[in-house]
């Protein structure tokens, strides 16, 4: 009983706290019509990186059939703007457009970021003490467009472009030491290709359905590229639902880098509000990386929701050197806010904790890790 009240009271101040501007773009009753909506909203985050940031956010989500069509999920645009008490400014719009029938799909994602951020060195066994700050602003352009080539199936090409206008790092510190690409002025420019099989039934929240995606691009001077190396992504994730009301969630996550000269924005990095939860992202920082991560969803009351979750993961310069015996670890657990309940769109409330000292965190996100 106390239980609810609690919810109830925690669902209250929420509605209160997130001033939502939830606007019906479709004014016809008819139920067969497929509606937008805007929902607006002051933002208040928090990560191990940022500290508290302030700004404001929202998501449009749309759909590009007029009549109802399962076969056709949610669309989205996302747009956030946030400053952090660490002087930290970030601007990003990204999200997916599913086309009629989902026959193609474009997921889209525009940023820049002016960031002070922390350097630890290259490895998976850098010490504490090695921590040292630096500087950049960024600019950031990936287009990853896919067509449907059978039964869930797609296949896509990816643009990824960065510009790197301005970074700052210490004089004879480890970016000098250990001879890290990029610390200068940069761009990447590169192109790749795409598969994948998605069977989600949400994108936001799904509760049943797999998505295996595989991506490789090419970073190449042919395309204006300040450095030339081969990045591979694979991401696999399954949703079993376990009951009504709860959700087991899985992903497995494996980034590659080829080649020597891999800048540092573009190293696999550890950590964050995504993978591995309760580590600073890039407390560790290889070309290569392998994360393991589970949650478990339940939902309370309303629109509120709890998630467990457990990570494993770790960074190596060479693949074949990631051991099962050194994985890092990481652990913790928080609550959900449906700010769109017809389309399950979360704010979350994660803390989080890694193995070793000082490890550990509170995420305030828009969005779920994944």
């Amino acid at each position: 009983m106390q239980l609810k009240i609690f919810l109830k009271s925690f669902s209250s101040i929420l509605l209160h706290i997130f001033v939502l501007i939830e606007v019906a773009a479709q004014t016809n009753n008819d139920s067969s019509v497929n509606k937008s909506h805007l929902i607006a909203l002051p933002v208040i985050s928090r990560s191990i990186e940022t500290d508290w940031s302030f700004g404001a956010g929202g998501t449009y989500t749309f759909y590009t059939t007029r009549k109802k069509d399962s076969t056709t999920r949610t669309s989205s645009i996302r747009f956030l703007g946030t400053y952090s008490l660490r002087k930290q400014f970030l601007f990003t719009v990204n999200g997916p457009v599913f086309f009629p029938g989902e026959k193609y799909i474009l997921n889209s994602h525009f940023s820049f970021s002016s960031f002070p951020d922390r350097f630890w060195g290259l490895g998976n066994h850098t010490p504490d003490c090695n921590e040292e700050e630096y500087n950049f602003r960024q600019f950031y352009i990936r287009l990853h467009g896919e067509r449907l080539i059978g039964q869930k199936l797609f296949a896509g090409l990816i643009y990824d472009f960065q510009r790197v206008i301005n970074i700052n790092t210490q004089p004879g510190g480890l970016f000098d030491q250990q001879n890290v690409a990029g610390k200068n002025p940069y761009q990447v420019s590169g192109l790749g290709l795409s598969f994948s099989w998605d069977t989600r039934n949400n994108t936001f929240w799904p509760n049943k359905g797999h998505l295996f995606s595989l991506q490789a691009t090419h970073y190449t001077s042919l395309l204006f590229s300040d450095h030339r190396y081969n990045n591979i992504i694979a991401d696999a994730r399954w949703f079993m639902q376990i009951n009504r009301k709860q959700i087991l969630a899985l992903q497995g996550y494996i980034f590659l880098n080829t080649g020597a000269d891999v800048p540092v924005r573009s190293i696999a990095s550890l950590g964050g509000a995504d993978r591995m939860r309760g580590f600073f992202n890039g407390r560790y920082r290889d070309d290569h990386l392998l994360s393991l991560q589970t949650e478990y969803r339940i939902h309370l009351y309303k629109r509120i929701s709890a998630v467990g979750f457990a990570g494993m993961g770790d960074v190596a310069g060479r693949f074949s050197t990631l051991s099962l015996q050194r994985l890092k670890y990481s652990y913790g657990g928080g609550l959900r806010f449906a700010v769109n309940k017809n389309e399950k769109l979360h704010i979350r409330f994660d803390y989080g904790f890694g193995s070793g000292k000082g490890n550990n965190g509170f995420y305030l996100q828009f969005g779920e890790a994944f």
